[in-house]
């Protein structure tokens, strides 16, 4: 007999899945209660509503209202089927099989979509890059300038993407086999922008033991300086990924790989700077329009195939997942900001 992860919901095709209005208003069964992992659905789409508001709101932009209409729209109905887990314990759990999504840059529902998108892409194919390079190691690296006004953002990430290819072509970056890089703006206090770079870099073997290919932190704040022509020290952070490889031996990430990946790979802009200022946040839509924000170059080009994505991507489907039963469909019910699941009848 397999078993679910939770009490809350039905095994598949049980009787129970199929209920009355009557019933299903008296005892609302809800998203996060069938599936606690899947909890984070209620505090993106309760974000995704404050931004669609937002942009609504935006005095004389048809161009706002458009992309108003789409947040609030995306991920409104969620599909799950039962999937027995992978580890081969017999447990059920849902996974999200059918869903729409607007795509919208800074909803936060596509967001955090693309970014475990992007993470399942890194998972894919870091068996196969491992297996190729054995002896490799990685490095996570933070690169920064000063805050500027919301206002001067787009010429200072143009400037920033110039000086990262300038970078690229130094001598020191020579021992650099692949890198991943990703762009993120954070809001300060003072309403200041503050966009710096997060980028996992992969080094070949005898990058920490030949003192010709070793880049110290002093030394990658120098040539991010002259990279970006500052006359200024940046603050700049270098961390060595302690181990690629997990203890388990196949070939998947270790656990310090996975976070560093997590960290280059997260929301290029937090939720929670959308909304606290709405005007700040609509100035910040226009500036980064149709910027690029991921990059990559090379053993671990195209690794992410960050100008390949279609909603079906977003779903991000597991390898080999099989389906038990019924599916089962939750909505977006926003009087208590909560997807709560729709009934069903047996014909």
């Amino acid at each position: 007999m397999l078993a679910t992860t939770s009490d809350a919901c039905s095994l598949p095709d049980h009787p129970a899945v199929y209920q009355s209005d009557e019933l299903a208003i008296a005892e609302p069964e809800y998203l996060s209660e069938c599936s606690p992992k899947d909890r984070p659905w209620d505090q993106h789409r309760s974000q995704a509503d404050q931004v669609a508001t937002i942009y609504l709101n935006a005095q004389d932009s048809r161009w706002f209202s458009r992309l108003g209409e789409r947040v609030g729209m995306c991920s409104q109905v969620l599909g799950f089927a039962w999937s027995p887990e992978k580890d081969g314990s017999g447990v059920l759990t849902l996974k999200l099989r059918q869903a729409w999504f607007c795509r919208v840059r800074h909803c936060p529902v596509c967001q955090w979509r693309r970014s475990k998108m992007w993470m399942a892409r890194f998972l894919q194919a870091t068996p196969g890059v491992v297996a190729q390079y054995p002896n490799a190691r990685f490095i996570f690296l933070t690169l920064t300038r000063k805050n500027m006004p919301i206002t001067e953002l787009r010429g200072a990430l143009r400037e920033m993407s110039r000086a990262w290819g300038r970078l690229t072509k130094r001598k020191e970056f020579a021992g650099v086999l692949g890198w991943i890089r990703a762009a993120e703006v954070t809001r300060a206090e003072d309403g200041s922008a503050h966009p710096h770079y997060h980028a996992l870099l992969m080094v070949s073997a005898d990058y920490f033991r030949r003192p010709e290919k070793y880049v110290t932190q002093a030394a990658w704040t120098a040539i991010w300086r002259d990279s970006l022509r500052l006359e200024y020290d940046p603050i700049v952070h270098v961390t060595a990924v302690k181990s690629k490889r997990a203890a388990s031996g196949d070939g998947s990430p270790s656990a310090a790989l996975m976070h560093a990946a997590r960290e280059t790979l997260k929301y290029a802009v937090k939720p929670a700077d959308m909304t606290a200022a709405p005007e700040w946040f609509l100035e910040l839509t226009q500036q980064l329009h149709k910027l690029r924000f991921i990059a990559s170059g090379g053993v671990l080009k195209d690794l992410l195939r960050e100008n390949d994505e279609t909603n079906d991507d977003l779903l991000v489907l597991g390898e080999g997942e099989t389906e038990e039963g019924s599916r089962l469909f939750f909505h977006w019910w926003r009087p208590v900001r909560r997807y709560k699941r729709r009934p069903r009848f047996d014909p």
